[in-house]
């Protein structure tokens, strides 16, 4: 049989040889042999043609470096590239393939459904990542003293100081109760007979029962009165802090200088300016070292006596007018003004747009993040304790405070070497949009020497690296405590409210149909807008909130426990916890806490 050379329209240049068409099969050559009708031509196939033009993905170059305003949900190539994600579009299936899967296709509660094993297993994954538990820990039972109410530090008597009033000051040493040091923070539990499960404690207080500072939020070497409120030391600088904390909105606290910078200069130039010690001032978060000032790092903010200077991070500035200082009788004011969670969690999740959220709308519809608190009771002195593993400083905000030339050349520990801002890319070194910190001397606004205060909530903060040690928890008790440090006799008094010594412009005058805070109705007012709360507002909240997280917990061991009172973990299926971590597993008895002083 002659072949058929045949050539459809123009060869390209690269096209030098010809493409012979198949030969067709034995059988069609049969049929065709016998066949009258003239012979069918070949097909003729060749090389396409190369100035087809062929649909191009979308490639990574085009897409935008950060999200657009008009579309903030829009993911960057380092999330999810837009052209992956329409790579793996879905195929159609045929009307055969998907009759076939009527059964799987049926309702979960139909007969013929058919259960879909990669789906139960994505979806029961997802759902562990999602839920998130504290640790639990095998306790034994609790003693008959483990029901009694837990006592405070006891008070011996140091020394008397006169207030510049006239009154008489005691002052204590306290003793026979922990520190939060050591990487640990612990507060008071008792024995609940209404939780039966595997918790059995709770969360309490102690003696005085209002907003104070805190004894064991306190550094060493430290007096206080029984009330909780005069503070001194024969040290260097010592911090403590209240015992309560600001996580959102506006509130405000007062510190009186007891002892420090006499109202009357000396007469004598070459005395020192002071024998009466010094006083700082000012808000500190948990990272924040109780072995220092506060303003000593960047986990607090503070005011100097001292001409009245404003210091962060160690680094004194200039605030107050000339001439103007802060000495003994003076009366500060501290008001914080934090955004609402809603968009503190956006800020710190990277899902801020400045563009979009131009104004804090508050809490309206989303859901609070889960409260994790993981915790072990111990005993310190006939004392229960929870013991919990601190939130510890980040490498980031070390470098910040201290930068190494070695390291800043080389652009900084993981972008360190930039300036905090909203967007930044290390959480850590974000800042919180609409907040600052305001100043009040005597009654009389001074001005505001911080704006842009850094973000506090996971994964901003982190704990410190160990065994039993889960990062991007919050245990309710993150954000920032009022904080007064003192130096070498300097002393003071705190006073949170709400009968304030001087109250700030407007406070007693506020309505209470302006607030906000809680409230779900939607709100664009910005936090100065709010209405100004004392800090002592918020000790019976913090209260409620621990009493609330306590018995979700309590109710879900139990609900792990099939329902079962007094089963404890071993019907637990599934929960290992290591044993060298903080606490450990405990057996017939709780740990004892030695603690010593420095």
């Amino acid at each position: 049989m002659a072949r058929i050379k045949l050539t459809i329209g123009r060869p390209s240049l690269d096209e030098e040889t010809f493409v012979e068409p198949p030969r067709r099969s034995a059988r069609n050559q049969d049929m065709s042999a016998g066949e009258d009708s003239p012979q069918r031509e070949a097909t003729p196939t060749g090389t396409l043609p190369v100035s087809v033009p062929q649909k191009r993905a979308l490639e990574d170059d085009h897409q935008p470096a950060v999200s657009s305003p008009l579309n903030p949900d829009f993911k960057s190539k380092d999330d999810a590239p837009l052209a992956r994600e329409r790579a793996s579009r879905a195929k159609k299936e045929s009307l055969k393939k998907r009759e076939s899967k009527a059964g799987s296709l049926a309702p979960d509660t139909s007969a013929r459904a058919t259960p879909d094993p990669k789906a139960s297993t994505s979806k029961s994954k997802k759902e562990d990542e999602e839920r998130l538990e504290p640790i639990r820990y095998k306790l034994p039972p609790p003693k008959s003293t483990d029901f009694e109410a837990p006592r405070g530090p006891v008070f011996i008597p140091a020394h008397i100081k006169t207030a510049p009033d006239g009154t008489k000051i005691q002052f204590n040493e306290t003793t026979d109760h922990v520190y939060n040091k050591k990487n640990f923070h612990y507060t008071h539990c008792i024995a609940d007979p209404a939780f039966p499960s595997s918790l059995y404690y709770r969360q309490s207080e102690t003696e005085p029962f209002y907003p104070r500072l805190n004894f064991e939020d306190t550094s060493t070497h430290m007096f206080l009165d029984e009330g909780g409120r005069h503070i001194t030391t024969d040290k260097g600088f010592r911090m403590a802090k209240g015992n309560v904390c600001v996580r959102e909105g506006r509130y405000y606290w007062e510190c009186k200088i007891t002892s420090g910078i006499p109202k009357r200069k000396r007469s004598d130039a070459h005395a020192p300016e002071s024998d009466n010690g010094h006083v700082r001032m000012g808000w500190a978060r948990r990272e924040a070292t109780l072995d220092a000032p506060v303003g000593f790092d960047a986990y607090s903010y503070g005011l100097r006596d001292v001409k009245g200077q404003k210091v962060h991070m160690s680094r004194p500035k200039d605030f107050f007018p000339p001439g103007e200082d802060i000495r003994e009788g003076d009366v500060i004011g501290l008001e914080i003004n934090l955004p609402s969670e809603s968009l503190h969690r956006k800020v710190v999740e990277g899902h801020y747009n400045p563009a979009v959220d131009l104004a804090d709308e508050g809490n309206t519809g989303i859901e609070r993040a889960d409260i994790i608190r993981d915790r072990v009771p111990i005993r310190f002195k006939a004392h229960l304790y929870f013991e919990q593993i601190e939130y510890h400083s980040t490498k980031e905000l070390e470098e910040l405070m201290n930068p190494s030339p070695v390291i800043s050349s080389s652009g900084g520990v993981g972008g360190a070497s930039q300036e905090p801002y909203p967007t930044h890319a290390v959480p850590a070194l974000r800042t919180l949009p609409h907040s600052s910190i305001k100043i009040y001397k005597n009654g009389q606004l001074i001005g505001t020497p911080f704006t842009n205060l850094l973000a506090f909530l996971p994964p901003a903060s982190k704990p410190l690296p160990q065994v039993g040690a889960r990062e991007g928890l919050d245990d309710g008790m993150l954000g920032y405590y009022p904080a007064v440090s003192v130096f070498r006799g300097g002393a003071s008094e705190v006073n949170f409210g709400p009968d304030f010594w001087y109250p700030p412009p407007g406070f007693e005058d506020q309505d209470d149909e302006v607030d906000m805070i809680g409230s779900d109705q939607p709100t664009t007012t910005t936090p100065d807008q709010q209405k100004l709360r004392a800090v002592g507002e918020r000790y019976d909240e913090q209260i409620v909130e621990d009493i609330v997280y306590d018995i979700v917990d309590e109710v879900d061991f139990w609900m792990q426990d099939g329902g079962v009172s007094g089963t404890g973990v071993t019907k637990s299926a599934g929960i290992s916890v290591p044993s060298d971590m903080a606490g450990g597993v405990l057996g017939s008895e709780i740990k004892e806490l030695v603690q010593e002083d420095d």
